[in-house]
């Protein structure tokens, strides 16, 4: 069949990307499904910061590639053998397609399966197929999901369906934003209730983690941002107290507020100065959180000292620790009893024709996520 789609070509480009134009809206043809696999209609698509990562080069990709690696739709065609999911079931895209087998899946750790990371980088499905291709040349697949497109072919273990009562542009989110930040929250920190928790980046993962801190009873939410309309959105959101990352006092306003320091604190930035502000805003026996991914030669210096004397932790969450078979069904139920409002996340709904200047803004920080919406 023929879809629209944004074929990503190159790394690097330069700023503004409205006009370097990294993503290339094209029409491109796609196969039907194979064994294992699903043909989705994409209802929305969201703009993450690890899109923006790769674009700007820090996480290398195989391209070309159609973009996109959060997302939601209705299920189309199934291929041979698929049992997940059905056509008209509505479904939310993951981008760790675990294979339920292994050790690590076996011991609840399905977000940390390697089955499908190997076929990723490659930029080739689970079977090995690419199903993308322009002019009779292949393109390659992102993530697995490439969602920045009409349509998707991915894996049955790349999807988990939800119910149809959810919109499907507030699902878009669930499979990356929200099951990264309230996973952390939630499943990384585990029991946060009459805790105090700091959440440094507030962007779509780190709001996320807010709402997950909400709904885990935390007594005291310090916010910080470099965006005093995201500090605005942390305190409709319910974050208790809100502090500019840009204020060189903002550590120790952090601590002063809460009594000697956050409990758990939580990087969502992805970047070492904000892991840095996690670190300093931490009590003695705190735990910091990093659920940011910054460049892959990144790192952060510790003082080991205090390390040891303060029994400090420090822990990496990955797709919020969760198990998406668990994880997705409960943060649904949780947003349909309007206990997790993930709606108010969605700061701008875009077509293909936006894509690019979409780019532009989260580079910039405006905004919290954006959703592209393939079909009008």
């Amino acid at each position: 069949m023929k879809m629209t789609a944004a074929v990503f070509v190159e790394q690097g480009l330069p700023r503004p990307y409205a006009v370097s134009r990294p993503m290339r809206i094209e029409r491109v043809d796609l196969e039907g499904p194979g064994e294992g696999e699903v043909l989705v209609e994409i209802a929305g698509a969201g703009l993450c910061h690890s899109d923006l990562s790769a674009i700007e080069g820090n996480r290398p990709r195989k391209l070309p590639a159609v973009g996109g690696h959060e997302a939601a739709g209705v299920v189309v065609e199934i291929g041979a053998g698929v049992t997940r999911v059905k056509p008209g079931d509505h479904a939310v895209m993951l981008f760790v397609a675990s294979c339920g087998a292994c050790e690590l899946c076996r011991s609840g750790r399905p977000n940390l399966c390697q089955s499908s990371w190997t076929a990723r980088a490659q930029g080739i499905l689970q079977s090995g197929a690419r199903r993308i291709s322009r002019d009779g040349q292949p393109i390659n697949h992102y993530s697995g999901i490439s969602c920045f497109a009409e349509y998707a072919v991915v894996s049955e273990r790349s999807l988990m369906p939800i119910p149809k009562a959810v919109p499907l542009l507030d699902a878009a989110i669930m499979g990356c934003a929200v099951i990264t930040g309230v996973g952390a929250v939630l499943n990384t920190a585990g029991d946060i209730a009459g805790k105090a928790v700091g959440i440094v980046g507030l962007g779509g993962v780190g709001l996320s983690a807010l709402l997950g801190a909400v709904q885990g009873g935390a007594a005291r939410i310090a916010a910080i941002d470099l965006s005093p309309d995201k500090l605005a959105l942390a305190r409709e959101l319910g974050a208790t107290d809100t502090f500019d990352a840009r204020d060189p006092e903002c550590a120790a306003k952090v601590r002063e507020a809460t009594g000697g320091g956050v409990d758990f604190a939580f990087e969502m930035a992805g970047a070492i100065p904000a892991m840095s502000l996690a670190y300093a805003i931490g009590r003695r026996g705190s735990t910091t959180i990093c659920a940011g991914l910054p460049g892959h030669t990144a790192t952060f210096p510790l003082p080991s000292a205090a390390l040891v004397s303060d029994e400090r932790v420090i822990k990496g969450s990955y797709m919020g620790s969760a198990d998406p078979e668990r994880d997705i069904p409960r943060f649904v139920e949780l947003f349909l009893g309007g206990k997790l409002p993930v709606d108010k996340l969605r700061s701008d709904v875009i077509g293909f024709d936006g894509l690019n200047a979409g780019f532009d803004r989260l580079a910039d920080g405006q905004g919290v996520r954006q959703i592209l919406k393939p079909r009008p």
